[in-house]
Formats: C-alpha cells, structure tokens, sequence
C-alpha cells in the first residue's frame, strides 16, 4: 500500500499573509469576550517539539496580554504535590472577559508523569476519572474549553531535537527529562491513546491537529478554534486621534540620565 503524499510546507510569505487575517478574526474574539464577559480556556499538550509555543505566540502575540495569559507551570513544589491534584492550576483559569492559554495543562499527569513515573498508578486512575468531572464543571459555569493535541512524527521529532541541539538560542528548551522522554515515542503514544479513551467527552472533546508542518498547524489550530466559537465580531467603533496643538516634540532628557548610542 502507498502512503499517502504528505503536502509541500506552506511558503513563509502565504502562511504570514494567511496569519494576519486570523489574528484580526482573534482580536475579534478578544474584543467579543470583553464584551460579554465570557471565559476561555485552551490547552494545548502534545509531544516534546510539537510546537505548542509556536501556536500559543501566533494566538497571543497581538492581543493584550492584560485580557490574554499564557501559562506554563514548572513542576509541582513540595507543597503543591500535595494539594488537591487540580488545585494550583485553579488560580489560572479565566475572570470574565480573559482568555487563558495553557502550555500543557493538568494533562501532565496522563503524559509526563505517567511515562516518565512520576506518578503511582492510583494517582494516574484517580486523575482520568476526575479529569472529565473536573471539566464538566468548568463547562457548566459557562467556561468555554477547548483542548488540542498537536501531533508530530518521530522523524520530525527528531529534527527539532537536532536542530535544539545545535542551536545556542534554542537549547534552554532541551530538559534532561525532554532527553529521556525522547526515548519513549511510543510509551507517549500509548499513553496519548489512554488519556483520549477516558477523557474525551461531548462537552470537552479532544481535536487532534497535524503539526508536521508547524506553520500550516498554526493555522489550522486557529481556524478551527475561530469556527467553533459563536460569532464573535462586533461592529467596529469609530476611533478618531483628536489634533495636536503647537509644534511635535523630540525627546530631550536632563539630568544624569544618558540614552545609549547605537551600535547598529
């Protein structure tokens, strides 16, 4: 049987000018969720490399980051490990008008720590059953959930590690717990197709998109995330600068204060 053909990658310049279109549609969405008062929570998970950063910056890189929060948690501290599993991303989630994204949520525990042990197996059972209660309640308070795996194969996996690697401004992002868990492609898998067997329900389904080409994932993660919210554009309010008087100022400074001098 042939594979089937996989599509060119999109050029820089279509997938730029496809971009700007959907972050004026976002910054509709944000406008609309001021509005009305409404909450969103994405999250994003997938594995190591997929590029959940990548699509988390193309969504929120324009809109105002007093509305929009990305949050990204370390490892739980001594005393968050013993909390209530799903209290310490509580605090994060959205007040009326606020979008919230998550670089990986509390789906650490059905990925991360159930591959890598960081968990007991009555901590990781207790937490697929509590999970979709968990979201069923944040559903029923009017929240608006959407969860997405980005999907990536090993052979691209494998690039975007090499290229960390190499790459003085990218290997911060390279954990030796992303160096062991590079072994374990398929343990994620399995793990992947677990979580998604107990946690994917009517009111919090999961969407799985194609990250091997990152620039056409971006895309398509935003297209699919404007489709399925309800329509959110408002009539645009006239915004007119009133004149100036007198002449236009240059910056001057007194005192001790020195700007630098540019090298470039």
């Amino acid at each position: 049987m042939s594979q089937r053909k996989q599509p060119d990658k999109i050029k820089k310049k279509d997938y730029e000018r496809e971009l700007e279109g959907l972050q004026v549609e976002l910054e509709q969405l944000a406008r609309w969720l001021k509005h009305t008062g409404k909450r969103m929570v994405v999250l994003f998970e997938g594995r190591d490399t997929a590029g959940k950063g990548g699509a988390i910056s193309a969504i929120s890189q324009r809109l105002n980051p007093r509305q929009v929060h990305v949050v990204a948690l370390a490892k739980p501290t001594e005393r968050e490990s013993t909390q209530w599993y799903f209290q310490r991303y509580v605090p994060h989630l959205p007040a009326a008008g606020e979008l919230v994204l998550f670089d990986r949520s509390w789906y650490n525990r059905a990925g991360v720590e159930r591959v890598m042990g960081f968990c007991s197996d009555e901590e990781y059972r207790l937490f697929l059953d509590a999970a979709p209660r968990f979201e069923r309640m944040l559903v029923n308070d009017g929240v608006l959930l959407f969860k997405y795996w980005l999907a990536v194969d090993q052979v691209h996996q494998e690039e975007r590690f090499a290229d960390r690697a190499e790459d003085p401004r990218k290997r911060w992002n390279l954990s030796p717990i992303d160096l062991e868990a590079r072994t374990r492609y398929h343990e994620y898998g399995r793990a992947r197709d677990e979580m998604f067997e107990a946690t994917h329900r009517r009111y919090a389904p999961w969407f799985v998109v194609a990250f091997d080409d990152q620039r056409r994932g971006r895309l398509d993660l935003i297209r699919h995330l404007l489709d399925h919210v309800p329509d959110c554009k408002l009539p645009d309010a006239p915004l007119e600068l009133p004149p100036l008087s007198g002449r236009l100022g240059r910056e001057r400074y007194t005192g001790p204060v020195r700007p630098i001098r540019s090298r470039y």
